[in-house]
């Protein structure tokens, strides 16, 4: 399923640019190497965060709360509230489970679940294209400004806007 953005346009798959130096997770590897995660940070793995999780994983796009939560809805159902999932989803991306691409409000399961890992994607204006690029050079840079300016970074995300290849050929 496709993340809905304004004016009908859709995010595409991720790709990544640049290798990461971390140990890619997949399928059922991926859910446990979360739950292992959360549970190591003091958090509870809980039926409801399993199945959010595994329902973003699932996804090879990026997704809204909404698309798992009516996704969650059909599998269960009953209704499964999209605050609810919002919520869970918010546990994920401070405990590096989860990518949010903020300026789409969607969500990308982290395949090296745990991990500290900065945000920088590319998204196509036209097509809703969007790319993960991981370079970890540019990540230690953007932290060193901020730190340089005595300011304590959280998450550094970088979302560059403008055209994939496609569309500006």
């Amino acid at each position: 399923m496709l993340a809905p953005r304004a004016g009908n346009r859709y995010i595409r798959p991720m790709a990544t640019v640049k290798d990461h130096a971390h140990r890619e997770h997949s399928g059922k590897n991926l859910v446990s190497a979360a739950r292992d995660a959360l549970v190591a940070s003091g958090e509870q793995w809980t039926a409801m965060r399993g199945s959010v999780f595994e329902e973003l994983a699932r996804h090879d796009r990026p997704a809204s709360a909404y698309d798992i939560a009516d996704n969650l809805s059909a599998a269960r159902g009953k209704r499964v509230a999209p605050n609810s999932v919002y919520r869970i989803l918010d546990l994920f991306v401070s405990n590096n489970l989860a990518m949010r691409i903020e300026s789409a409000n969607a969500y990308l399961a982290n395949t090296h679940p745990g991990c500290a890992h900065d945000c920088i994607f590319l998204v196509c204006d036209e097509c809703g294209e969007a790319t993960h690029v991981d370079d970890e050079a540019v990540s230690r840079r953007v932290r060193a400004i901020a730190g340089e300016s005595a300011f304590r970074t959280r998450r550094p995300i970088i979302e560059v806007r403008g055209l994939c290849d496609s569309c500006a050929g």
